[in-house]
């Protein structure tokens, strides 16, 4: 596999970008395609008590989601779940999905997603 490398990093070296139209809510990119990585994104974020990230899909890609701290209320479909650190969650394509923390600490959450040529996200909400 040319090119490729094992890469190491701190997360604490990778900029917090705030999260489109979220609120107190930032990603992380940790492994990407910058790090030659060619098949899957790993992202880490941290929504800040009082954030939300709004209603939306993306038509072709999977989200694969694990809590690392805190809790938050996740909308999914049709439903409405909270879930909490050491929770995993599976988030099919297409399927509507939204993220709002009312607890009083931060959350934070590892999502991977499939490298695609395109990442088309739909919002739901204004």
């Amino acid at each position: 596999m040319g090119g490729m490398r094992p890469v190491v990093k701190q997360a604490a070296s990778v900029e917090a970008r705030p999260v489109e139209r979220g609120e107190r809510a930032f990603i992380q990119v940790l492994i990407g395609p910058e790090d030659g990585a060619p098949h899957f994104i790993t992202r880490k974020f941290t929504i800040l008590p009082g954030g939300r990230i709004p209603m939306h899909r993306h038509p072709t890609i999977e989200h694969e989601q694990f809590v690392l701290s805190g809790r938050m209320r996740v909308h999914l479909g049709g439903e409405v779940r909270e879930v909490a650190a050491g929770q995993a969650v599976y988030i099919p394509p297409g399927t509507p999905h939204a993220y709002a923390n009312e607890a009083e600490e931060p959350v934070e959450f590892l999502c991977v997603i499939p490298k695609t040529a395109a990442y088309a996200t739909e919002w739901l909400e204004e």
